[in-house]
């Protein structure tokens, strides 16, 4: 069967990113297929060239509104045909028409628990409520930030004097196997089923 094909979207350094790219070897039903980031110079980008994968860079900075940069940014992808997009770090918040355009096929780790803390300072946020456990969460990417259906967790325990850098550490190492794993289990599904591009991850 032909492997699926991934695009990943970063804006910094791309660990995550890079944990992806590991996985998918072997039996793995996906492979690789562009790493691009809507900044000039991203580590993340050194990483995959590195690691033989195409690249690309769509700067948001040199487009006046959000859906010009959002054409661009879809120009690029649909040369490369992904079947799926994996958002690993990537800092731009996406409009509605775009994400319409993935419905399905889209998928995003965010640093903590949700449906606790979408957006930003999620572990601050965990530390101020005297919450026991904090964690990671790979999501669909759908028109609400952060909202979409939840496909997998990771879960850390918080210890006495627990800061946000501490704890980002202790979830960034849970991120680097979560979203591995649930991106396999997503091909998996989605190779079984022959799905067409359409096809709804929250349906599986």
């Amino acid at each position: 069967m032909t492997p699926l094909r991934v695009a990943i979207l970063i804006s910094g350094g791309g660990s995550n990113m890079e944990a992806l790219v590991r996985s998918m070897t072997g039996d793995h039903p996906a492979r690789p297929v562009l790493v691009l980031s809507n900044r000039p110079g991203a580590g993340g980008l050194a990483r995959a060239e590195a690691a033989g994968i195409a690249t690309a860079t769509v700067d948001h900075r040199g487009f006046e509104t959000r859906e010009a940069f959002e054409e661009a940014l879809q120009a690029r992808l649909e040369a490369a045909r992904p079947d799926i997009l994996c958002l690993a770090g990537f800092m731009r918040i996406l409009t509605p028409g775009f994400v319409a355009r993935w419905q399905g096929r889209m998928l995003n780790i965010h640093p903590s628990l949700l449906p606790l803390y979408p957006g930003l300072d999620t572990h601050a946020r965990a530390i101020a409520a005297g919450d026991a456990e904090a964690g990671a969460s790979v999501h669909e990417v759908t028109a609400d930030l952060d909202g979409g259906p939840v496909l997998g967790q990771a879960r850390v325990t918080l210890d006495p004097g627990e800061t946000p850098e501490t704890l980002a550490a202790k979830v960034l190492t849970q991120e680097h196997r979560l979203y591995p794993r649930v991106l396999r289990e997503v091909a998996e599904r989605l190779s079984r089923q022959s799905a067409s591009p359409s096809a709804r991850l929250s349906s599986l």
